[in-house]
């Protein structure tokens, strides 16, 4: 076995076991929101049928609470997990360590054939243990499973495009498919696979003719590009269409990543720029790529068949990447939108750590320079990992567990809690955000007598408890007749530095 197969197997199994400390860890950290509804969708599955085509959320009060989504494959693989082992949060984490490594392989074999074996361990330590990725693949979120099987199928296209076997290309097809019904955002592997159909195309033409007589064998491009676009992108038109007619029909008429669309100021931009060289790249892995896109942006060299090496399909992904960026602006404040930049700029990179290793004459420097990179980008990656770890729901945590032991299992309660579900998922009840429209967006009210008229419209609708977080603690001092109000319909249950349970009145005094 080769040496850089060697290290790309020990860097697989370091990144793997990484992402299994702490795997049954509570959805507390930073996207505990995002987790707490995949999550939710899980054990609504587990506990109300295997209604797959109506994933449902704990949000909405009094209503069944089905809501569009993307394909639901991950909570429900999760759910009919949980009839064996129970409800635990590793089973949900799991998956997406699971996909993550099934995806290692197929990425360094990918960037072999476009940089080289050298290239190729560079780019999977840079993918492995940068700081965004390396948080966001042990999460119960559909984003790097819909990622990993984006790889799949782009090395599979690509082998279909080398070798010409139609297998590579029903793979490809299947696993593309299925990325986009995971995680539509996705689809802009789209590009690279663009790229490369176009450079396929240029190569028949210019490649002197093969067969006696002068005539070359037809390749079936079109017709198999049909084939595979059926099978890539019909599934989730269909899906999609349903999970807009789900959002359209039931209460609370949401689909996920709605309003995303939106173009934002230069100082919206900014921010994610700094993050993309901060905190998801690392200020080592982001220059390291930017040089690595200059050195292979140039007309890429033949091979020794006379098709091209296909090395700027991953300029095509970026710039489809940073298109997206800007126009989906707003939907790009949530950091994870960002993960397609981790196996870009990873590739770039290692083939930059590649071009500038061969003009290191003497092996002493290259295994100095080497550990040198190495251990500064662990260093950037350790730190700016961390703050993803920060048990920033711990409170909310804390509260739906209370509730699960102080209330009725049919309480429903209205949480102001900054439109995170990390309560319901804890408390096991449902109930609703507070305020109830756009309490996912903007919670904070303008006056008291907008807290009023929603609290009573929800306890006409049979809401049984009020909560309020210390972040909302703010509220009783700030909307005074609020307070007044809640002290005469509510009484308080219990009270402490993280939270106050208040169970309404049934009748308004």
């Amino acid at each position: 076995m080769a040496r850089p197969t060697q290290l790309a197997i020990f860097i697989a199994i370091l990144a793997v076991a990484i992402r299994l400390c702490l795997i049954n860890q509570p959805y507390i950290d930073n996207w505990s929101w995002r987790q707490s509804d995949v999550a939710a969708i899980a054990r609504n599955f587990y506990q109300n049928g295997f209604h797959f085509t109506h994933p449902q959320i704990d949000w909405a009060g009094d209503a069944p609470g089905y809501v569009g989504t993307e394909f639901p494959i991950l909570p429900f693989i999760a759910a009919i997990c949980y009839k064996f082992f129970g409800v635990q949060e590793w089973i949900g984490r799991i998956q997406a360590v699971i996909l993550f490594a099934a995806s290692l392989p197929f990425f360094f074999l990918l960037v072999r054939h476009l940089f080289g074996a050298t290239a190729a361990t560079w780019a999977l330590f840079f993918y492995s243990f940068a700081p965004l990725n390396l948080f966001a693949s042990r999460e119960f979120m559909p984003d790097v499973p819909s990622l990993s099987l984006a790889l799949i199928g782009l090395y599979f296209f690509l082998s279909w495009i080398d070798k010409d076997k139609p297998a590579s290309l029903v793979a490809s097809a299947c696993a593309i498919s299925l990325s986009i019904l995971i995680k539509l955002p996705n689809i802009l592997i789209g590009a690279p696979l663009l790229y490369l159909t176009v450079a396929a195309v240029c190569d028949r033409r210019s490649i002197a003719p093969s067969k006696p007589g002068g005539h070359r064998p037809p390749l079936q491009i079109w017709i198999w590009l049909w084939i595979f676009g059926t099978i890539a992108l019909v599934p989730s038109a269909l899906w999609y269409w349903h999970a807009h007619l789900i959002a359209q029909n039931f209460y609370p008429h949401h689909f996920f990543g709605a309003g995303g669309i939106r173009i934002m100021s230069a100082s919206w931009y900014w921010k994610i720029a700094k993050q993309i060289t901060t905190s998801s790249l690392t200020p080592v892995l982001f220059p390291l790529a930017t040089v690595g896109a200059f050195i292979t942006r140039t007309c890429p060299e033949r091979q020794s068949n006379g098709s091209t090496t296909h090395a700027r399909l991953f300029h095509f992904w970026l710039v489809a990447m940073i298109a997206f960026i800007v126009v989906v602006g707003y939907g790009s404040r949530h950091q994870w939108y960002q993960l397609p930049l981790a196996p870009i700029a990873a590739a770039l990179a290692g083939a930059a750590c590649a071009s500038l290793a061969s003009k290191i004459s003497t092996r002493s420097a290259r295994i100095t320079l080497s550990i040198l990179l190495a251990g500064s980008f662990n260093i950037f990656s350790f730190h700016y990992v961390r703050p993803f770890y920060q048990p920033s729901a711990v409170q909310l945590r804390d509260l739906g567990l209370e509730l699960k032991q102080v209330t009725a299992q049919d309480s429903l309660i209205v949480a102001a809690d900054n439109g995170d579900p990390t309560i319901f998922y804890y408390a096991e009840r449902k109930g609703w955000h507070f305020l109830e429209k756009n309490g996912i967006y903007d919670g904070n009210p303008g006056e008291s007598q907008q807290l009023i008229v929603d609290l009573e419209q929800l306890r006409g609708r049979g809401a049984t408890h009020l909560v309020l977080t210390s972040s909302t603690f703010w509220w009783l001092d700030y909307y005074h007749e609020f307070a007044q109000h809640l002290a005469k319909s509510a009484t308080l249950v219990e009270t402490t530095s993280e939270f106050r349970i208040y169970k309404l009145n049934l009748t308004k005094e």
